[in-house]
């Protein structure tokens, strides 16, 4: 391990007392792209770096830098998390487009009705598939999906043939590919720019789960959203928790037991778990707004116009060297395994 990556993860020999035996102190930095009042934040890694704290009797201590405070952008923690820059990052690996794949198979359109049941399946995939495939260069700690997409919009959305022609935000190429399939003119910006956007009129609506609108103020710039019955997703975006191998891998054998007993499955589920709450929270915000229900009737022509989305996406799983259509079978099976 080089010079510079020794000094970042600060391990220090600590003298027992009464004993010959030594003891380590590790301190691991996590890096990301939110601000301190996003859930993600506040009501997921503060708690997991106290847990991991108190697990190791404050062996080890999780830093945590928000805002992209580290350098960089966005789009490079994950390389950040690879190199050595950071410990850990909390980052979705669909910020690089094109880059993994067979992760993205979760964002499918309508793939997903349950975050939490969700959460745990992309975790059993991480550890059967991807921990050993697209993701290898990693450790991965968790991983989880935000709760159901829909449409927030100025004017209402009832039926297909209503977004025609409307200019909508979409978050993922999985989610623009699906808008212009159905005949809306899809817009790639950033979160923070959707309320100038819709004030100026460059937007008319914008795809985004509930947890993230109070943070935009987004119930003050459209009265209409559309959610899909059954809780059905328009879309999900599929988070990862992810280390530096070396920044483990140097680590006390008795603390990578702790880290590892903290981390995985169950704290997949509760990232899962943050985001159910978070919708909520969002919901309520907009209470007084026009929510509209799509009923199933309607909900499965939605479904019928995704399709040449998911033949797209089975194309180039075949490009990248892996089946598309089983992907697909795998992960509602884990899916529905793990309600």
């Amino acid at each position: 391990m080089n010079s510079f990556l020794k000094s970042a993860v600060a391990v220090t020999a600590l003298v027992v007392a009464g004993t010959a035996g030594v003891a380590q102190e590790v301190t691991l930095r996590v890096h990301h792209f939110m601000g301190q009042k996003a859930p993600l934040h506040s009501k997921f890694l503060v708690p997991f770096a106290e847990n991991v704290a108190k697990a190791s009797d404050g062996r080890i201590k999780i830093e945590i830098f928000d805002s992209m405070s580290r350098g960089g952008a966005p789009s490079g923690l994950f390389d950040r998390a690879v190199d050595g820059a950071d410990e850990m990052v909390l980052t979705l690996p669909g910020y690089t487009a094109g880059r993994f794949g067979h992760t993205e198979v979760f964002e499918l359109p309508f793939i997903m009705s349950d975050s939490v049941a969700t959460s745990k399946a992309y975790w059993d995939l991480i550890e059967s598939d991807l921990q050993k495939g697209e993701l290898q260069d990693v450790k991965v700690l968790a991983g989880w999906v935000h709760g159901p997409g829909l449409i927030h919009s100025k004017k209402p959305i009832n039926k297909l043939e209503d977004v025609k022609g409307m200019e909508l935000r979409g978050p993922t190429r999985l989610v623009t590919d699906f808008l212009g399939e159905i005949g809306a003119s899809p817009v790639g910006m950033p979160l923070p720019k959707i309320p100038e956007n819709l004030s100026k009129g460059v937007i008319s609506g914008a795809t985004l789960p509930w947890e993230v609108t109070p943070s935009i103020k987004l119930a003050e710039f459209v009265k209409n959203h559309t959610e899909f019955a059954g809780s059905q997703a328009l879309y999900t975006s599929a988070f990862i928790l992810a280390m530096n191998w070396d920044a483990y891998n140097e680590m006390p054998a008795d603390l990578q037991k702790i880290l590892d007993d903290q981390t995985g499955k169950a704290l997949s589920q509760f990232a899962g778990e943050v985001m159910v709450g978070a919708d909520a929270f969002g919901k309520s915000v907009a209470k007084d707004n026009n929510i509209i229900t799509l009923p199933q009737e309607e909900v499965d022509r939605w479904v019928a116009a995704s399709q040449p989305v998911y033949d797209r996406w089975i194309e180039r799983a075949s490009e990248k060297g892996f089946d598309g259509t089983a992907a697909i079978a795998q992960a509602k099976e884990l899916i529905d395994a793990n309600r």
